[in-house]
């Protein structure tokens, strides 16, 4: 099995998007109004170009993918850090734990090696019956809630990747 681990280009905007609404078709299903739910060519084109997206391909195949949206990008996340988006894996594949996969290596090789990150945010609705728990798991903590006009209650959650990196981050906060 050939596991690839990569950002993703504009050259991969057929896959990822087919990718996306496989991925978010469930989210559909239940009625929450993710942006990646509903999901267009000419959306992924400048989702790909204004964020960093990374995927993992399984024997050629792109399995998994999430996204970085930067404080400094377009669509920066409620806290000053990278905000985790567009999160999916393949349903034909779940229980393979590939999203779990990727998720791992960019915290690693691009969160915390990269960039330096001291936490990431992300973002999901309180009423999806089992994200919540699942990026608990994961080690996210709740923040707070907010209505952003979506027809759900999102519920941001933030994961401290680099504790004392993270206190430093947090005391140059509270002096701006």
């Amino acid at each position: 099995m050939d596991l690839e681990f990569r950002q993703l280009t504009l050259e991969d905007n057929h896959a990822y998007l087919t990718l996306m609404l496989a991925a978010y078709a469930p989210i559909r299903e239940l009625g929450i109004h993710f942006d990646a739910a509903t999901a267009d060519l000419t959306r992924v084109n400048r989702h790909l170009h204004d964020h960093g997206v990374y995927a993992l391909s399984v024997d050629g195949q792109m399995m998994a993918s999430l996204t970085l949206r930067y404080p400094w990008g377009p669509l920066p996340g409620p806290f000053g850090l990278p905000h985790i988006g567009w999160f999916g894996a393949h349903p034909a594949s779940q229980g393979q734990g590939w999203g779990k996969k990727l998720l791992e290596w960019v915290e690693e090789e691009i969160l915390r090696k990269q960039l330096k990150a001291p936490a990431v945010s992300l973002g999901t609705a309180v009423s999806h019956p089992w994200l919540q728990a699942m990026y608990q798991k994961r080690g996210f903590i709740p923040m707070h809630q907010v209505d952003l006009g979506k027809g759900h209650i999102t519920l941001y959650m933030q994961k401290i990747l680099d504790p004392a990196g993270h206190q430093h981050w947090l005391s140059g906060q509270t002096t701006r």
